[in-house]
């Protein structure tokens, strides 16, 4: 990992303007010079939630994914367990929110494991993930707006869907890979000899 300092920002901001607004995302038109000192556009989607996704995990390695029609695309896609966090709250709280709303489960021990930026050339939404572990089952309470499917699996079967194109979510490929690597690696919680 290297410590060097990154170069100063080469992007100017010349004017910004707000043309979409909601309680989750607000989209701002911007005119810019770039780093050749040329004038530009930008659009940038700024998002007002943290994306939280939580990766479940109990002793016999199996996990849960969260299946969901996706309206942006127009199709069912497969997910660990995730929703938004509302900027300025504790992500945890937010992260074990929603895995007991969408599965039903509650946790012991979390274990942050991922951090990244979802689609970073147009929007700064910005992610986090969690390893849930000591798990417990109730029942699942969804919001109104959610008509999901809760599937239990071995987590090298959820590696093998991102490995075959079957999820495409990228807060969810980021952090079932992740999960796997660290177990390979011998670093994940309490399964330091599995794997």
């Amino acid at each position: 990992m290297s410590s060097k300092i990154p170069p100063p920002n080469p992007w100017q901001t010349l004017h910004s303007k707000t043309v979409y607004d909601n309680p989750w995302i607000e989209v701002s038109h911007r005119d810019v010079l770039t780093p050749a000192g040329t004038p530009g556009i930008y659009g940038l989607v700024h998002f007002k939630n943290l994306a939280i996704g939580i990766v479940p995990l109990d002793e016999e390695l199996h996990t849960w994914l969260v299946g969901q029609y996706r309206y942006t695309l127009g199709a069912y896609s497969w997910e660990i367990p995730e929703g938004g966090g509302p900027l300025g709250t504790d992500p945890l709280h937010s992260a074990q929110r929603e895995l007991a709303e969408e599965t039903g489960i509650i946790a012991e021990q979390w274990t942050p494991i991922l951090e990244l930026h979802t689609s970073n050339s147009v929007t700064d939404e910005y992610g986090l993930a969690y390893l849930a572990q000591g798990l417990q089952f109730g029942n699942a309470q969804p919001e109104e707006t959610e008509q999901l499917t809760v599937r239990k699996l071995p987590l090298a079967e959820a590696v093998d869907m991102v490995m075959y194109g079957q999820i495409t979510d990228a807060l969810a490929i980021a952090a079932l890979l992740k999960t796997q690597l660290l177990l390979d690696r011998g670093q994940l919680p309490n399964y330091s000899s599995k794997g």
